[in-house]
């Protein structure tokens, strides 16, 4: 079924002439309405973007960064987004004399005529003039022809781009003074690693917990989330004061939360479904090598590990911290052929473990079995760290000892699978915070996440890396990030690090820069069709609660058949 595109007469017609504009629907005070004609391609290129002046009927602080706009051209409809605002004149003598302020006369007839607004535009889709189910919009490969149109983004135009909750994709927010909804492709979301980024204080929690909820509502994969602050499960903090449900409250028979720390948990209202406990002999040296940096070690230290792994087995850390005196320690040195002050080190950086209560000698239960039984049903997994929040070793240490377990089991499950042409197993999730301490260039490709991060979906295994330090992560882990949503950033270094690879990043640049510091997000990357600064979606009113809430997809079997079609055998091809 294909629908042809045709203009609103009452606002413009396909020449741009201005017909009726009062009843042009306004959103807000300040803002132009939608499908507004503002201006006229002037200048531009496929590479530096499209230079538009803007018409004197039209006010440039009317026009802000982020604002989508289309531009109709001979043939085609592009889609875009404002990159920049500026003031131009027709002479140049006016910024030496301008008219005097009180003149407004004059200064009423020089305006929109010697003096101008001028518009930065990146145009990034290109529409035919007629829209199927076969034919949508593909990225932008040429240009518009001089003295094309440029009108205000419609909420027809940006549901022909983003899609509508009505095919399955997620509400995530609205573009800048408009309504209209934009949605993530869940299919595509949950398909590759993904991140979200920002500094402190900007929203990076609340922007998280809206993608969990997506994930949960779409019911594509079941997630697995380190809370390190215990506010995804039971219930999360505003900042300032206040508290908002998690996602226990929203979908009790959906989630299960675990906790390390169970005092806590009680100590706040609630009862966990699961309290994990590991043991020391869970322990390997890969992960003492990824605590490097927590523990201040030095690599002759960090490398010790691996010789008491082969000394010991399994049961390496509890010998090595139970062994009685300086004498022994000696004696084990020269054995081994390492230095002695490095091994001493080691020894005792590693004495913090006995402080952590959750770890034990040999653990009664299997965490990482409890886990998997509820991730296999199609539910998603909250692990809260109690009093352990604020220690980065017991974070790190637990995430990654559980996480090599679970992708161990899912790579035997999917390598199975492949060979006895059975079920894979159900796409995981995994979610954790501080990213840059496990994605740092210096222990990446030791660590289980940089493995998780190259390999895509290989396993059915992907990120959520949520970080307010982007620049610290590996350049090559962040290019196999498939979709960003990024707060508020004023480092050079972070801006660069979330735009690095991607078209028009010097013009995102400056649409970045100037997000405001709460409730507004740069999207990009494989679950949005172009890059999209959005005003967040409410999130902490009942009528929010009603909303998030609901699911919307019932029965969906707890595993994904091994049969792929062709486009996905080739998406992943290349």
């Amino acid at each position: 079924m294909t629908q042809e595109y045709i203009p609103d007469k009452k606002i413009h017609g396909r020449d741009g002439d201005r017909q009726n504009l009062e009843t042009a629907p306004y959103l807000e005070e300040g803002s132009l309405p939608q499908g507004r004609c503002v201006g006229t391609v002037v200048e531009g290129s496929a590479t530096r973007g499209i230079q538009v002046r803007l018409d004197a009927s039209a006010s440039v602080e009317d026009v802000k960064v982020g604002t989508f706009v289309t531009i109709q051209g001979q043939s085609l409809r592009f889609f875009g987004v404002v990159t920049d605002i500026g003031l131009g004149a027709t002479d140049a003598d006016i910024k030496h004399n301008p008219p005097g302020i009180e003149d407004s006369f004059i200064a009423q007839v020089m305006a929109g005529v010697t003096a101008y607004g001028t518009l930065s535009v990146l145009p990034v889709l290109a529409m035919p003039a007629v829209l199927g189910d076969s034919v949508g919009p593909s990225p932008a490969k040429t240009v518009p022809s001089h003295f094309s149109k440029v009108h205000i983004a419609s909420e027809q135009d940006v549901e022909a781009v983003f899609g509508s909750e009505a095919e399955g994709n997620f509400w995530i927010g609205s573009p800048l003074d408009m309504e209209t909804k934009v949605c993530l492709n869940l299919k595509e979301l949950v398909m590759r690693s993904n991140g979200v980024f920002g500094k402190s204080g900007t929203g990076k929690t609340f922007l998280t917990c809206l993608l969990l909820i997506g994930i949960i509502q779409g019911d594509l994969a079941s997630s697995l989330i380190f809370d390190m602050h215990s506010e995804y499960g039971w219930q999360g903090y505003r900042e300032g004061g206040g508290s908002v449900k998690g996602l226990k409250q929203l979908f009790p028979s959906k989630v299960a939360v675990f906790a390390l720390d169970e005092e806590s948990s009680l100590r706040r209202g609630l009862s966990p479904d699961e309290v994990v406990n590991i043991g020391y002999d869970e322990i390997e040296p890969e992960d003492i090598e990824i605590l490097r940096e927590t523990l201040n070690l030095s690599e002759v230290a960090a490398d010790g590990a691996y010789l008491l792994e082969r000394k010991w087995g399994k049961e390496w850390v509890s010998r090595f911290l139970e062994l009685p005196g300086r004498e022994e320690l000696h004696s084990l040195a020269a054995e081994l052929n390492v230095n002695e002050r490095a091994l001493a080190t080691l020894q005792n950086r590693l004495q913090q473990l006995r402080r952590f209560h959750f770890l034990v000698p040999h653990a009664a239960s299997d965490s990482v079995k409890r886990i998997l039984e509820h991730l296999d049903r199609g539910m998603h997994v909250v692990l809260e760290f109690g009093r352990y929040e604020d220690n980065l070793t017991a974070y790190i240490l637990v995430t990654n000892i559980l996480t090599r377990r679970i992708h161990q089991l899912y790579v035997r499950r999917k390598e199975q699978a492949m060979a006895e042409g059975g079920v894979e197993p159900r796409p995981l999730v995994i979610t954790i915070e501080e990213a840059h301490k496990f994605l740092n260039p210096a222990v990446s490709e030791q660590t289980i996440f940089g493995a998780i991060a190259r390999e895509m979906r290989k396993y059915n295994v992907t990120l959520l890396i949520i970080d307010q330090r982007p620049s610290a992560i590996d350049t090559e882990v962040m290019s196999q990030i498939g979709t960003k949503l990024t707060c508020l950033l004023d480092n050079e270094r972070d801006i660069e690090a979330v735009l690095a690879g991607v078209p028009g990043s010097r013009e995102m640049r400056a649409v970045l820069s100037r997000l405001e510091s709460r409730q507004q997000a740069l999207i990009l990357g494989h679950a949005v069709p172009m890059p999209v600064v959005v005003h967040t979606r409410e999130y902490g009113s009942a009528e929010s609660y009603a909303e998030l809430g609901r699911t919307r997809r019932k029965g969906k079997p707890a595993a994904v058949s091994q049969k792929r079609s062709l486009d996905e055998e080739l998406r992943d091809l290349f």
